[in-house]
């Protein structure tokens, strides 16, 4: 299975939504901006979020995008099966062998169990985790 642009972009664009969960309306523009993306992609990546219930978006000069539920009810599975469509490994997998199909549908398992059990706060955590680490100094 590979996530495309729209899939990694799509997360990239819900986790920067959920660091500032409670701020207010974040724009994509300034999110496309601290990320060296096109603004423009990103807008396009908005519009099947928001059909699913995932963001809500504000109009006016203030406006931009917020979640439309709290970081933790929201899956890195939601977003990836939204952007990229279903979660499956190999295409047609009813034609292969019973030993492969059961691969394949393993794999599709363990794939999804990951995605539908890390959340964008568990995602904000192991973030904010990790640039803790690196000013870490031991002597």
């Amino acid at each position: 299975m590979k996530i495309s642009t729209k899939g990694r972009y799509g997360l990239t664009v819900m986790i920067e939504l959920a660091r500032k969960y409670g701020a207010g309306p974040i724009s994509l523009k300034s999110i496309a901006e601290d990320k060296g993306l096109s603004a423009h992609y990103l807008e396009q990546l908005a519009a099947p979020l928001r059909n699913a219930g995932l963001v809500k978006s504000v109009r006016g000069a203030y406006g931009g995008y917020v979640l439309a539920k709290v970081p933790h009810e929201i899956t890195a599975g939601d977003i990836i099966r939204v952007l990229e469509g279903p979660i499956t490994p190999v295409e047609g997998i009813e034609e292969e062998e019973a030993a492969q199909q059961a691969l394949w549908m393993q794999i599709r398992d363990v794939v999804k169990e990951v995605l539908d059990t890390t959340t964008l706060e568990d995602l904000i955590k192991s973030d904010n985790q990790e640039q803790q680490k690196e000013y870490m100094f031991y002597i």
